[in-house]
Formats: structure tokens, C-alpha cells, sequence
């Protein structure tokens, strides 16, 4: 399964439900990317979601 490697987050699961109020199981995935991130001076390749992407982001 896909998890952040910042925060950890990943998958989580719930119900959908229905107008008839059936509620069935579905997953709420997190909105993951790779992207390439500056680590002690090398490029790293990492899989974060993007509120973790917008604080590095900030940080610098």
C-alpha cells in the first residue's frame, strides 16, 4: 500500500453512503505524488502526499 514518507499517511476507509442511507465500504486515498526532493545535497525520489509537498514547500 502507497504511504507517505514524510507523515505516514495513507490509505484510509469508510462508507459510502447511498440515498437509501446503505452504506457500503470505500476507500478515502490520500492524494500522493512522487516527486524529487533535495536531501544533503542529492536528489531522492519520494512519494508524498501534498499537504507534506506544500510545507516543504514553505520551509525551503
Amino acid at each position: 500500500m502507497a504511504k507517505c514518507a514524510h507523515c505516514g499517511k495513507s490509505t484510509t476507509f469508510g462508507h459510502a453512503v447511498s440515498f437509501s442511507k446503505r452504506a457500503t465500504n470505500r476507500p478515502f486515498h490520500a492524494n500522493l505524488q512522487k516527486v524529487t526532493v533535495i536531501e544533503n545535497g542529492q536528489k531522492v525520489k519520494k512519494v508524498l502526499c501534498t499537504k507534506c509537498i506544500r510545507t516543504l514547500a514553505k520551509s525551503g
